[in-house]
């Protein structure tokens, strides 16, 4: 997993209404400060045998976890949310399982820290994932990519999900979220065409529910996926990762990792039929619109990645008044 992610500074253009910022927000006057001093005590304290290898923070792809380099070949990743927690957990609890059934490489979950006086949640220290995050600018053959990421999502969907996580976040049916998508469209309603993101989202709405039984999903894919030599390689970020609707997974499609040709591709590598892929446009609408506001004046890559989706499914943004 990489040190520094893609930069989207050069994006959106100058004629959208996002602007840029620094970084991530600083967390919450209550939570603990995640500093290198931090993470030398609960290293120290709880896995002394790790104490004197080089730590250095590692940039994040979003604001939910603190990433730390310990030595050459370990990760340490602490939440820096309560409601995030879960992802430490899962991580022990689930990928050593799927791992043997995927075609690439996945964190393997090496200890797990217990909370204390100076850290409140449980924390993970896993194998580190050579290779940097995708980015479009870093992917050698964008077809080639797309076929290599439909195959792993089909073969994530084929392993078995007795036990798995319930479908959670955006895995779940699209109307158990409809107040949600609304009320984070109409959040945006002065940035973008609000009209046209209603349309779109009920279009998705009353596409037909996903028939079948719950299968293994990622839950951002976007997010996750590592190249090493411009190749798909690894994917990281299993926080989101539970038994769900695939129209989550198929979401990628309207990300920036996809051109129209690669998007195409994936989309028929995988047999998606039209009911998952308007679900997924649905999926993507609701992610872009609630994670714009959120990043806006913070994150601006991650702001870039929401500006990017939105094109893709057709939404356009409001200039400047």
């Amino acid at each position: 997993m990489t040190d520094r992610p893609e930069d989207a500074s050069h994006w959106p253009p100058t004629t959208d209404p996002a602007s840029a910022g620094s970084g991530p927000s600083p967390p919450d006057n209550d939570e603990p400060v995640v500093d290198e001093r931090l993470l030398r005590h609960l290293v120290s304290s709880q896995f002394p045998e790790y104490r004197d290898l080089p730590l250095h923070a590692v940039e994040p792809w979003g604001s939910d976890n603190s990433l730390w380099r310990l030595g050459a070949d370990l990760l340490v990743r602490l939440t820096g949310a309560p409601t995030a927690t879960g992802e430490v957990n899962y991580g022990t609890d689930w990928l050593s399982q799927l791992a043997p059934h995927l075609p690439i490489a996945v964190p393997e979950p090496i200890a797990t820290g217990v909370p204390d006086d100076r850290y409140p949640y449980p924390w993970v220290i896993d194998r580190w994932l050579p290779g940097v995050r995708a980015s479009p600018e870093g992917l050698v053959d964008p077809i080639r990519f797309a076929t290599d990421l439909a195959g792993t999502v089909s073969q994530l969907q084929s392993i078995p999900t007795t036990g798995a996580p319930p479908a959670r976040n955006r895995a779940r049916p699209l109307a158990d979220y409809d107040d949600s998508a609304r009320r984070a469209i109409d959040s945006v309603k002065e940035l973008i065409d609000r009209g046209a993101a209603i349309e779109l989202w009920e279009a998705a709405l009353a596409a037909p529910p996903y028939p079948g039984p719950p299968v293994w999903v990622h839950g951002d894919l976007e997010g996750g996926c590592v190249l090493v030599d411009g190749r798909l390689s690894g994917l990281a970020d299993w926080g989101s990762g539970c038994a769900g609707d695939p129209a989550v997974d198929v979401q990628v499609a309207w990300s920036a990792l996809c051109t129209d040709e690669s998007r195409r591709v994936f989309l028929d590598t995988l047999a998606v039929d039209d009911a998952t892929r308007l679900r997924s446009q649905g999926v993507a609408l609701y992610e872009a619109c609630s994670t714009l506001p959120y990043y806006l004046d913070a994150f601006p890559l991650i702001v870039g990645r929401c500006w990017r989706k939105l094109t893709a499914l057709g939404i356009r943004a409001r200039a400047r008044s």
